[in-house]
Formats: structure tokens, C-alpha cells, sequence
């Protein structure tokens, strides 16, 4: 067989990941366009940090030795070391991301490490870094599992992995417009601020990570509308920069709802229902915000729905 020899391309990306954060808080100072909080991007940074840390110190030996575990029951057993078939599995694994993403916005259980990377209030390259601690420990990568079985090496999956995650750093800004006929088939800067936008209308949208074809075809797909700027954060936002809490707070409110449950059912609801879901229904998910602003034709357009008790996604303890 031939030696799989695949770089590890998110460590050779990161010096360009800060150039261009400075580069980019540098022109949003010159122009006005986009902005940075000192407290914001220092907490999206130490969370970009400590996910490395955990992939060194063994987040990402589990899921290698998952995948190989894996691999050895495959159903293809030599796909060979070529440009093609590192396409192919490029876009399989684009397909595979595009599930994972979207369950981990509709289960509470993988949105529990899903929702640091949607934590920042603020929309800029350092936004990017902004990534969950306990993602790989949480099993969010079982996803990737039926291409392992398929017969993708291992080493060709981080590969093609790597270079989808370097993909989505760039279409973190706002200094970036409307891309014409490219945006068709691949995400953009535009496509991806309505999926990290709050507004009703945007909810539940635009998963995709290199390829937009995906929201287009299973229905998930919403323009930016020039008429309504997105708004950025979560439903009910963080009032901390404490990156411990950032990291586990969903968490903690998970062991809270089920510590008060009151039965096996209610258990369950609490850690695979969608966001937001509370056995008398009381709670608001982002379905029931979008019902409720389609049924009002849009009067809600313009509120911001974070700052009303009734339709936080989140327990308040």
C-alpha cells in the first residue's frame, strides 16, 4: 500500500489565519466596514487555542483510532492514492459536514458543542477560531464514520477535513459582498452571515461548509437579504468572556434540566430534543421562533428576539 504522506494543512494555515485578522481589523478600522472587540476576539482566540490543545493532548488520536477501528471492516479495500479520490472524498466528507452541521443546530446534544462557534455576538475572522473544546470527546465526529467504512483511509479523511475547516475561515468577514455566479455553488462570506445571523428570518439555515449545493438541495438554503443585516450571537447571548465558560456552559445547562427532570422521557427531551425544549413547551426553539414570525407576516422582522424573555432558546439558569 502505497504511504499516505497527507500535511496536517490547519497547522500550516494558522500563521495566515492572524495575517489576515490583523489585516482585517486593520481595514475595518480605515473603513468603518465590520468590527472588533478587544474581550470578544481575545476569547475567540483562547477558544481556537484550546481546541488545538485538546486535538494534541488526544482528541484527535480518539477519533483516528475510532475511524481506523472503522476502516478495517471496509467495503472497498484499496482505494487508491490519487487526485481523484481525494475529490471524491472531499465531496462526500463536504456531504457528511453538512449533516453533521445541521443536526448539531436541530440536537441539543451536539449543539451543546455546536453553540461556542456561534457564541461571538461579532462577525470577523477571529470568529473563525472560534471553536468547541469538547467536540471531538462528544463523538460529533461518527459523521465521518460511514466514509471510513466506505473505504477512505483515515490520514485522506483529517486531509480533506483540514482543508474544508481552512475553507470556512475566509467566509467569516463582512468586508466581503455578494460573490455573483461563485456563490451558486460554493458557501460565501454571504451565505455563511445568515447562518450565524439571529433574526427569524435567517434561522435554521445555510449548513454548508465548502459547498453551498447541499442547503440548495435539501431545502436549507436562504439569500442575505440587503433589506435586513443580520444579527449576530445566539438567541439568549453570553454575558461572559470567561473562555472555561464559553466552552461549557451549554453543558452545564444540560445537567441542570435533566438533574429537575421527571422522567425518563423528559431526560431525553432535554439532551436530544431540539434547543429550547421543555416538556410543557414554554421555552422557544428557533422553529417556534420562525412560526411564530411567519404567522405575524414578518411585524417581527425588526425585534430583536434575544433581548425577550419569552422566546429565549436557552434555560436562564
Amino acid at each position: 500500500m502505497e504511504e499516505l504522506t497527507f500535511p496536517d494543512v490547519v497547522a500550516y494555515a494558522v500563521p495566515a489565519f492572524v495575517g489576515l485578522i490583523v489585516l482585517e481589523m486593520i481595514i475595518s478600522r480605515i473603513t468603518g466596514r465590520g468590527r472588533y472587540e478587544t474581550k470578544d476576539t481575545f476569547a475567540s482566540l483562547a477558544m481556537g487555542l484550546g481546541n488545538r490543545i485538546v486535538s494534541i493532548i488526544g482528541g484527535g488520536a480518539l477519533v483516528y483510532l475510532v475511524l481506523n477501528w472503522v476502516y478495517q471492516f471496509r467495503l472497498v479495500d484499496s482505494i487508491p492514492i490519487a487526485w481523484w479520490s481525494v475529490l471524491i472524498c472531499f465531496v462526500l466528507d463536504d456531504l457528511a459536514y453538512y449533516w453533521f452541521h445541521r443536526i448539531a443546530h436541530e440536537r441539543r446534544y451536539f449543539w451543546a458543542s455546536h453553540i461556542i462557534h456561534h457564541s461571538s455576538q461579532h462577525y470577523n475572522l477571529s470568529t473563525a477560531l472560534r471553536q468547541t473544546w469538547t467536540g471531538k470527546i462528544s463523538f460529533s465526529f461518527i459523521f465521518s464514520l460511514p466514509l471510513a467504512l466506505i473505504g477512505f483511509p483515515p490520514e485522506m479523511l483529517f486531509f480533506v477535513g483540514g482543508i474544508n475547516l481552512v475553507y470556512q475561515f475566509w467566509i467569516h468577514t463582512e468586508l466581503i459582498d455578494r460573490m455573483g455566479p461563485f456563490e451558486w455553488i460554493f458557501n460565501t462570506p454571504s451565505h455563511h452571515r445568515v447562518h450565524h445571523a439571529t433574526n427569524p428570518k435567517y434561522l435554521d439555515a445555510n449548513y454548508a461548509g465548502t459547498l453551498i449545493i447541499w442547503d440548495r438541495m435539501f431545502g436549507t438554503f436562504v439569500p442575505e437579504d440587503r433589506e435586513e443585516k443580520p444579527r449576530y450571537g445566539i438567541v439568549k447571548n453570553l454575558t461572559t468572556f470567561n473562555p472555561f465558560m464559553i466552552a461549557l456552559h451549554e453543558w452545564i445547562g444540560i445537567a441542570k434540566d435533566v438533574a429537575g427532570a421527571k422522567s425518563f422521557g423528559e431526560v431525553m427531551g432535554y439532551v436530544f430534543g431540539p434547543p429550547g425544549w421543555s416538556p410543557d413547551g414554554s421555552r422557544m426553539t428557533s422553529a417556534k421562533i420562525k412560526d411564530r414570525w411567519v404567522r405575524v407576516q414578518g411585524d417581527t422582522v425588526g425585534q430583536d428576539v434575544r433581548e425577550t424573555p419569552e422566546t429565549a432558546v436557552q434555560p436562564a439558569e
